[in-house]
């Protein structure tokens, strides 16, 4: 297919909070791939094990599958969640549906799209209840697929401002009330074309290499878990709107896979360490029982 669903420029206010605020675990080479909780607001470590990318998911949380275009031209990516497009819901393959992003820009993918306007949100959960094994697709679960396509080259067209749409969740909580105000009476409704597909654009994220199972702290080793897989949650505001992409090659320049599960699977399947868990910085580490300020000596 050549023609893609859009999601317009944001204000530069917006992308400019943005930027000082993604962390950085990405991985990928034409695009940078995270996966962010969207509860806590921390993006998951990646850790490399045997080839492959493992991240821990925390059963019960929403996640996002997080998108930032490196390089200098527009590309499409074909999102895939349990081996299911988030776009269409079609067993997913290279030839499909997709979002489109400009130059070194970021779009969260929140959840599996019902229409222009709203996503079913994603979140970790047992795997009979994904989405994909109540629509009969268990085979698949626990991994996440991004297959980037280079835009074929056309002669230069004169460009058009594109016109503000509202804001995704991370970038609203950036932003104060007055501005979120603004935007949302300077939004206008996305205008339909004839295929399936989106894009999307934010602010850019730096990029670092995957954690190492090094960087783990000693914890009890606890049992394993029943596997996880995807959900189809709670519907959420996501505007999208529609552009045309020619893709360079019917072969995907680039196929990012990142799997998941539970951290106790992940111990027990040997991609983490035995009795560990990811170091998370503590506000209060001093803390360990309640007491008051001491005299001095």
């Amino acid at each position: 297919m050549n023609t893609t669903l859009r999601r317009l420029t944001l204000p530069a206010l917006a992308a400019l909070a943005l930027m000082g605020s993604l962390p950085a675990q990405a991985v990928g080479r034409l695009a940078d791939i995270q996966i962010v909780d969207r509860d806590s607001g921390g993006t998951l470590p990646v850790v490399r094990h045997r080839g492959e990318y493992w991240v821990a998911g925390r059963p019960g949380a929403r996640y996002a599958v997080s998108v930032r275009n490196a390089a200098p031209g527009r590309v499409m990516g074909v999102v895939s969640v349990d081996g299911v497009n988030v776009v269409s819901g079609e067993t997913a393959a290279w030839g499909q549906t997709g979002y489109v992003l400009s130059p070194w820009q970021q779009y969260d993918i929140t959840g599996w799209r019902k229409t222009d306007a709203e996503v079913a949100a994603f979140h970790f959960t047992a795997l009979p209840s994904s989405y994909a094994a109540r629509t009969g697709r268990p085979a698949n679960v626990g991994v996440i697929g991004v297959a980037v396509f280079r835009e074929k080259e056309a002669p230069p067209v004169s460009a058009t401002p594109p016109a503000p749409v509202r804001p995704s969740w991370r970038e609203r909580r950036e932003l104060s009330e007055m501005e979120r105000d603004q935007l949302e009476r300077s939004a206008a409704p996305a205008s339909p074309a004839a295929a399936n597909e989106s894009f999307a654009s934010a602010a850019g994220s730096a990029k670092s290499a995957p954690a190492d199972a090094s960087d783990m702290v000693r914890r009890p080793a606890p049992a394993a878990a029943p596997r996880l897989g995807t959900g189809h949650g709670e519907r959420e505001t996501d505007r999208v709107g529609h552009t045309s992409f020619e893709r360079r090659s019917q072969n995907p320049d680039e196929v990012i896979r990142i799997r998941y599960d539970s951290r106790e699977n992940l111990i027990a399947m040997g991609v983490l360490p035995p009795d560990a868990a990811p170091t998370w910085p503590q506000a209060f580490p001093g803390s360990r029982s309640q007491r008051y300020v001491p005299d001095p000596y």
